[in-house]
């Protein structure tokens, strides 16, 4: 999945899908309304053949690239043969079209089309199904904006979109992880909601951090969790390292890497090499350039990382290392001749946990962060769970009995996440960017962004301006932590 941008325009440079098993190449612009389809496709996973979901453009590429200033304007069908509907990661829609089920939209029925129009944020984002068993079947696919700086940049981009897969059905895999917990999160049933006039959430003024004791509070002296389930495969624009995306870069050149995370329970290290990069955007919006060779991605973030090619002829391997193990997935860059030698999916040695420190986190900073403003509001968020029994809370509560977190229109709120868990939570607010304003204790000026990670014992707090008076989802991305009811709601009022 590789497209060009040079001064000279835009070049599509992915391949056709075909029996070599080549993503094909983003769709972008083909008429004023962009055609999508949810349907059935076909993986080779080593030689093995995989049913599995998918977002059809209307080249029959998955995925969706748009020019600067164009409009979301897309035509979802659904050709699956049951009910689903697709959240536009990254983005802020009307909340009518945000996509998750019954708040306020239904699922798309097999064989409906519903029309979407809207303002799209630039950057690198993406889309998937807000059920989590669909999600597990890759019915995700890049949603590529582009600015118009994008298009004086004499370089080349380079998606990786990556997942995890199991042969065995999502529900499978659930009932692995969860040991039959109820799934809780699936379908975003409606029923037993709390709508009492304690709105939930916890004053940072009022609170103290002594003897705080909660149903699923870590306790001193337990084991982080970094992984509950081993997949079959670990993939980089749908293939294993035993057959990699080979993508034609030029001698020299400059790339840039646009990263996605679509992984249902798996955090990477991205590792370029030999090749020295520096990370210049998550989640769709710029930071202050980091330089480095491994950057931390948590499930739903995404990492724009840029590349300086060294002279001469060459293969460079880009790689994601998923945390605390050896497996490894990825593509190689290569210049034309270039020997491409064969890698293994299995590392010498595990990689590290992933950003327990928040060393990463720590350093961004944004080029455009939020106006600087005193909060109205300030509400600490408990995420708490255990492995045994398999169940994720907000505040000591799962969905369904949750209890909303409110705001007005335009108030300045600050959420301060305070995992008590020993399980890292990419924690992912629908229809706003936040920016990371303290890490434990720390106060600066972060990342904007739209999902955070907060690794076991932490405390990260996120600054919004809150947006359009509608109920906006509040969840972990960890995709069984999803479904056994780790997720809220922003509730917005108006002022």
């Amino acid at each position: 999945m590789t497209s060009s941008f040079t001064r000279r325009g835009f070049l599509a440079a992915g391949a056709a899908l075909g029996s070599l098993g080549l993503l094909p190449q983003l769709g972008r612009a083909q008429s004023s309304v962009l055609s999508l389809v949810a349907g059935s496709r076909s993986l080779d996973i080593n030689g093995r053949a995989a049913s599995v979901y998918g977002l059809s453009n209307g080249l029959g590429g998955q995925g969706l690239i748009l020019d600067p200033d164009q409009r979301f304007q897309v035509q979802l069908t659904n050709a699956l043969d049951v009910e689903t509907l697709i959240h536009w990661h990254g983005q802020i829609p009307p909340n009518a079209q945000d996509g998750v089920p019954d708040m306020p939209m239904a699922k798309l029925k097999p064989a409906e089309t519903r029309n979407y129009d809207f303002a799209p944020q630039p950057g690198t984002h993406w889309m998937h199904s807000h059920i989590p068993t669909q999600e597990m079947q890759l019915l995700a696919a890049p949603l590529i904006v582009r600015s118009a700086k994008d298009l004086t940049e004499d370089r080349q981009e380079v998606v990786m979109f990556l997942h995890d897969f199991s042969f065995l059905t999502p529900e499978e895999v659930l009932a692995q992880i969860t040991g039959g917990a109820s799934m809780s999160g699936m379908g975003h049933d409606m029923s037993g909601m709390n709508h009492g006039g304690d709105m939930g959430g916890m004053d940072m003024s009022a609170m103290g951090h002594d003897g705080m004791a909660m149903p699923g509070m870590a306790m001193p002296g337990m084991a982080m969790d970094l992984n509950d389930f081993n997949f079959d495969a670990y993939l980089t624009n749908d293939r294993t390292l035993a057959d990699p995306q080979v993508v034609k870069v030029d001698i020299g050149g400059r790339v840039r890497l646009r990263i996605v995370n679509a992984s249902a329970a798996t955090t990477y290290w991205i590792d370029t090499g030999g090749v020295e990069a520096a990370l210049v955007a998550v989640d769709g919006h710029d930071v202050v350039p980091i330089k480095g060779r491994r950057f931390g991605i948590a499930m739903a973030q995404r990492l724009d990382i840029v590349l300086d090619l060294p002279a001469g002829q060459g293969a460079f391997p880009i790689l994601a290392l998923r945390e605390g193990a050896r497996e490894q997935t990825g593509l190689i860059l290569a210049t034309a001749g270039a020997a491409v030698l064969r890698l293994d999916d299995l590392a010498a040695v595990a990689s590290p946990a992933f950003d327990l420190d928040l060393a990463q986190e720590s350093q961004l900073r944004a080029l455009v962060p939020l106006p600087d403003r005193a909060a109205a509001k300030a509400e600490m968020v408990m995420l708490a769970g255990s492995m045994a029994p398999y169940v994720w809370t907000i505040n000591g509560q799962t969905w369904g009995s949750h209890q909303p977190i409110t705001a007005k229109t335009g108030d300045r709120v600050e959420l301060m996440f305070h995992n008590m868990s020993m399980m890292g939570h990419p924690m992912h607010l629908h229809g706003h960017a936040f920016q990371v304003v303290q890490i434990n204790g720390t106060r600066f000026a972060g990342a904007v962004r739209d999902t955070v990670y907060v690794p076991p014992m932490s405390q990260v707090t996120i600054a919004i301006d809150a947006g359009e008076a509608a109920r906006w989802m509040l969840h972990c991305h960890h995709m069984p932590h999803l479904a056994t009811g780790m997720m809220t709601e922003f509730a917005v009022q108006a002022s």
